[in-house]
């Protein structure tokens, strides 16, 4: 046998992929690409579902070409997904129906109702999770309202990375970094808040035992690797199977002085904590505290990252105008800057119908010029992430009390220049961009660790920075930045007032 090889299944919102890494004796890690494939929603009688299906199907494909590729060099695989969303399992083992996307429009309004049966601090006390409707606790309370029959079927509540690893293997739990963003874990003792859900009517016996990130779950089952052709010693461990916190185990200048961005569909914008930071503050600036690896806490905010041009892109496809990333940015530079914000996190971009008009009227209703073509909208964007990103590690620093030196922005949306110039010069610290497979990497990495061939988070972050490239942007920092911020805070504020 040759070096360990390790895959990587990451599957995100958007699309899927899978990432083979390479353990070399010097300590570097190499990294290729075994398959990608898309994934999207599926609308059906106004809700959005996943097709879980789809996805395991292409799951098995990628082992099927990681088994040809590599043979028994292959010792495990491990998959990692978005956060919140879940399947459930009747008592027969069998999924009860596609499970429901986090943007589906069931939770509309619910957590501001069950914010009145339990108080918003109460909540916050209990999980230190930040307030967003697409949480799992709103979820699950849909279900309750709807007097779901599903939940009166259901065996077992899996989350998404953990329904994969269920089929793989047989073996029915929840890893600890994917069920923190449920918002009824108690990131202090790792147990589920049973008395939240009892008091709100969701059943608390489909809850599966909690395990930690880098635990080997066992080999997969007979019938899966005669079938995708693989040996039946490769070990199946489950990394931090929430794609951000494998993203940030995996960015390599993480510390007490540099905040990171695990930049992709969302923004994951935070610091790194040794123990959970929960109080008044935290609960205002409504900052979460998200499990990590190696006994960390991810501290951070979800601020709405690459979607909100995804989503452009996709109005102007409609349209008949196509145009790739690189356009976009290259338009976007030439664009005149200082023109106009939005708030990315307004509730009206999480899933509009159209992403361009509701940009427009955001800009009516706060009383700013509209721009005058595609480079002007995609610059806005860009800009109004950059004045978000200052605004949530301005809020970290008071919390935590730490003075940030310099940020890591890593995940496929570190590719992006203009971005990353705009993060340093909005936030007058310099930013280190890379690696942009950090989700994967991170997966990689950390089933390394479970197998026993990587020691510690410094130990992985050390090998990262020894294997990848990072590229440094310097700020370019100036009074109309900051005239801009204000501007921006003003503008955030009118808007949540109106």
């Amino acid at each position: 046998m040759g070096a360990p090889i390790f895959l990587a299944i990451d599957l995100g919102a958007s699309g899927g992929k899978a990432v083979a890494g390479i353990l070399k004796d010097d300590g570097r890690l190499i990294v290729e690409d075994v398959n990608r494939f898309p994934n999207y929603m599926v609308r059906l009688h106004g809700n959005l579902y996943w097709d879980v299906l789809y996805l395991w199907q292409k799951v098995k494909e990628c082992l099927k070409i990681a088994s040809k590729r590599y043979g028994r060099d292959l010792v495990s695989v491990g998959i990692d997904t978005w956060g919140v969303d879940f399947a459930l399992i009747d008592d027969r083992g069998e999924l009860i129906g596609n499970p429901h996307t986090y943007r589906d429009p069931r939770t509309e309004g619910l957590m501001e109702e069950v914010c009145r049966r339990i108080s918003r601090s109460r909540i916050y006390e209990r999980t230190g999770i930040q307030f967003m409707r697409i949480n799992t606790l709103y979820q699950l309370y849909a279900m309750v309202k709807q007097k779901s029959p599903q939940l009166e079927v259901a065996s077992t509540l899996l989350m998404i990375p953990d329904l994969f690893n269920y089929w793989l293997t047989s073996v029915k739990v929840a890893e600890y970094t994917e069920a923190s963003t449920t918002q009824f874990l108690d990131p202090r003792r790792k147990e589920w808040c049973v008395d939240l859900l009892e008091e709100l009517g969701i059943p608390v016996h489909i809850l599966p035992d909690i395990i930690e990130p880098a635990t080997t779950l066992g080999p997969l089952i007979n019938s899966i690797s005669e079938e995708v052709e693989v040996e039946r010693d490769l070990k199946v461990v489950a990394p931090a199977t929430h794609d951000t916190a494998s993203a940030i185990a995996a960015g390599p200048l993480v510390d007490e002085e540099t905040g990171y961005v695990s930049s992709g569909t969302w923004s994951l914008v935070g610091v790194e904590l040794d123990e959970p930071l929960i109080n008044d503050d935290a609960l205002e600036y409504n900052f979460t505290n998200e499990g990590g690896a190696f006994d960390t806490i991810t501290f951070l905010r979800n601020v709405q990252g690459m979607w909100i041009l995804e989503e452009v892109r996709r109005n102007l496809a409609d349209r008949g105008y196509t145009y790739g990333y690189d356009e976009l940015i290259g338009m976007a530079y030439r664009a005149e800057p200082f023109k106009a914000f939005i708030d990315p996190d307004d509730p009206r971009f999480l899933a509009p119908g159209n992403m361009i008009e509701e940009i427009y009227r955001f800009l009516d209703e706060t009383k700013q010029e509209k721009p005058s073509d595609i480079g002007g909208l995609v610059r806005i964007i860009f800009e109004s992430l950059a004045l978000k990103y200052r605004l949530v590690f301005d809020q970290a620093s008071r919390l935590t009390g730490r003075k940030l030196k310099r940020i890591n922005i890593f995940g496929g949306g570190s590719r992006n220049w203009l971005l990353n110039q705009l993060a340093a010069d909005y936030t007058g610290l310099p930013v280190y961009a890379g690696p942009e497979e950090a989700t994967s990497i991170g997966n990689i990495l950390l089933q390394a660790a479970g197998l026993g061939y990587v020691d510690s988070l410094r130990d992985l972050r050390r090998i990262v920075g020894n294997s990848f490239q990072i590229k440094e942007y310097i700020p370019n920092t100036s009074s109309r930045h900051e005239d801009a911020y204000q501007g921006f805070l003003e503008i955030s504020s009118k808007i949540k007032l109106e």
